[in-house]
């Protein structure tokens, strides 16, 4: 299982269209989670902060092993998802893993996310 937490930096002039983009996340939630599944996705968070005047993203999951990466997806969603972030993502940005130092999970709802 791999949990983690990783900042994105948001193009400047973007903050507009990551409303969009969020937007469009939360109103096709039903698509969105399907998709999960095959990621083997158990959680995925977005977060969004302005740091020093820097918009950034967060995203927060945790995955199981041997899952299809969402840049291989043919589904409509992950495509308007991966459109979305070539507009909006800072490639010349290096994202920041952050390091994970403790996970806590439950045993039963881990047995539960594995299966």
């Amino acid at each position: 299982m791999n949990v983690e937490l990783t900042r994105f930096k948001v193009k400047d002039g973007k903050s507009e269209k990551v409303d969009e983009w969020l937007q469009f996340l939360n109103d096709n939630m039903k698509d969105v989670l399907v998709t999960l599944e095959g990621e083997k996705m158990y959680v995925e968070t977005i977060f969004r902060e302005i740091l020093d005047g820097k918009e950034y993203l967060y995203w927060y999951s945790v995955q199981g092993e041997g899952g299809q990466e969402v840049q291989l997806s043919e589904h409509w969603i992950d495509k308007r998802h991966m459109e979305y972030w070539k507009e909006c993502i800072d490639q010349s940005f290096t994202p920041v893993d952050l390091t994970t130092e403790v996970v806590m999970i439950p045993q039963s709802i881990k047995k539960v996310m594995e299966q």
